[in-house]
């Protein structure tokens, strides 16, 4: 591990002098020199981990400069791995390490039945242990032909809200957030090694609480088994504005993009889809009539000052993102063609 992170520096270095992300020149120019410096790395391994920081740099697109750790993890290939039945061999300094492997029943349709495709081993240096994460790939099934569009709206006060009336609070991951923000503070004022030890201890626990909370809530929606389409709004570029240092506060905090990549992932392996739409308007856009006015939406109640309809503002707006999907899909609009012209006989 400690070898394969110098190595993968050692490109990283070299990407960002060059400005260049292309494994064939890296490996015109390190490979033979790298060889040399290590020669108990194995040929697959050195190229793995080229691949691998290569892959960093055009992810981070020259932004910032990736780095490991000599305890970093290492990303196998079907090159640097074999996996005969439960017998799992690695290619380390030496010969190959052989691996028993002990599947739980949980995970035992997946090992096999579906189709492995890498690993990655990591060391915990608090219980010195090693873990192997073995990566497996299934085709996606058939898409569902029958059911129901469902119009979701993400918000601040709701961490998501849908046009049929349920509704997802985020008055737990804001107190949360308050909670960790204040103890950070504290501590930092602090200064001491007791209180870095602590901010340590505290690093990540906000993270995972908020990937939790999206698993849990990205689960319960794409399960439902009415709907087969949920439409979202498109919110790239809404933290490019500038609204105030409270309001951008939060918007910095706000886990849209984590829940929307959650239930995509889980809709697909359903046979759903997600469909992203317009996103302007929908909260001021009376879903009844269509009439369009600031003044319609305050806080949480929206009244349509044209047909004087009333619903919770989030259900008004989750109405009109399921309403632009229909705009916006094909299949919707050639059926609104042929209803609104039909072929008329005497």
């Amino acid at each position: 591990m400690a070898q394969c992170a110098e190595i993968f520096n050692a490109h990283i270095d070299w990407a960002l002098e060059h400005k260049t992300y292309n494994k064939s020149k890296a490996h015109r120019d390190l490979y033979s020199q790298l060889r040399l410096t290590y020669p108990d790395v194995p040929s697959a391994l050195l190229q793995a981990t080229r691949d691998n920081a290569l892959e960093a740099i055009k992810q981070t697109k020259f932004k910032r400069k990736p780095r490991k750790k000599p305890t970093s993890g290492l990303r196998y290939d079907k090159r640097t791995m074999t996996l005969r039945g439960e017998q799992l061999t690695l290619s380390c300094i030496g010969k190959r390490v052989k691996l028993i492997l002990n599947v739980p029943d949980y995970f035992r349709e997946i090992y096999d039945n579906w189709d492995f495709r890498g690993a990655t081993v990591t060391y915990t240096k608090q219980t010195k242990q090693f873990w192997v994460r073995l990566v497996f790939e299934h085709p996606d099934p058939e898409k569902l032909e029958h059911g129901d569009v469902q119009g979701i709206d993400r918000g601040l006060y709701h961490l998501c809200s849908t046009h049929d009336g349920k509704f997802f609070s985020s008055n737990k991951i804001r107190a949360t957030q308050r909670r960790y923000l204040y103890n950070r503070k504290q501590l930092q004022q602090k200064g001491t090694r007791s209180a870095k030890r602590r901010l340590k201890a505290m690093s990540g626990r906000e993270k995972r609480f908020m990937r939790d909370v999206n698993h849990c809530v990205s689960k319960e929606l794409a399960n439902q088994p009415e709907y087969r389409i949920f439409a979202l709004e498109d919110l790239s570029g809404i933290r490019n504005i500038r609204r105030g240092k409270k309001l951008n506060k939060w918007l910095s905090s706000w886990p849209f993009s984590m829940l929307e990549d959650f239930l995509t992932y889980k809709s697909v392996a359903l046979g759903k889809k997600i469909a992203k739409v317009d996103a302007r308007y929908t909260s001021q856009r009376c879903s009844r009539c269509g009439y369009c006015y600031k003044a319609n939406r305050k806080k949480s109640r929206f009244h349509c000052r044209s047909c004087h309809f009333e619903a919770h503002s989030d259900v008004n707006s989750g109405l009109n993102i399921r309403d632009n999907y229909f705009l916006s899909s094909t299949n919707w609009s050639e059926e609104q063609v042929a209803v609104n012209q039909p072929i008329v006989t005497t």
